[in-house]
């Protein structure tokens, strides 16, 4: 693990973004409960979570994925929305909606989990390009061969309403 976030921190720096070092310190390496970081994990800094918005940067190493979630309502309030925009590498985001028909050759669903990704409309995003997901909606998403860097603007992001296709999944901070 810890050539893996040796590696994460350097995605980070070589972003072309700039970082503190406390805020690089506080990397969260979330590997979901599965103690499978290297296929099912994310990292994340967050800059600010509060009650009503939440600005964080995400990597993804090569062929990483984040299982799929999703944010639902919490009583009378919405569920979170949030906005990938891609910063560096290649990100395929899988959200609800018709199926992609040529979904890219290199999208690698982790082995024996595949019915735990259900969503099958593929938006590939590249650096500069950004994709909105709606409060309640199914997706996933996981990086090229490269990894990939991604900015994440929110509502308020609240871990442990989220709801994973995979019920083995354990995300609380």
């Amino acid at each position: 693990m810890d050539k893996l976030k040796k590696e994460v921190r350097e995605k980070f720096l070589k972003s072309g973004m700039t970082f503190t070092e406390k805020e690089l310190n506080s990397i969260e390496y979330a590997d979901f409960g599965l103690n499978n970081f290297k296929e099912e994990g994310l990292s994340l800094i967050v800059y600010e979570n509060n009650s009503r918005y939440c600005a964080k940067e995400m990597v993804l190493l090569e062929y990483q994925t984040c299982p799929e979630h999703l944010h639902p309502n919490r009583g009378k309030e919405a569920g979170k929305k949030e906005t990938f925009r891609c910063r560096k590498g290649t990100v395929y985001l899988f959200v609800e909606g018709k199926e992609t028909d040529k979904i890219n050759s290199e999208i690698k669903i982790p082995e024996g989990k595949e019915k735990f990704y259900t969503v099958k409309h593929c938006i590939k995003l590249s650096p500069g390009e950004q994709y909105t997901i709606e409060p309640d909606t199914k997706h996933w998403f996981q990086a090229g061969k490269e990894g990939a860097v991604i900015s994440e603007f929110s509502s308020n992001s609240d871990d442990a309403s989220d709801i994973f296709t995979n019920p083995d999944i354990i995300r609380v901070n």
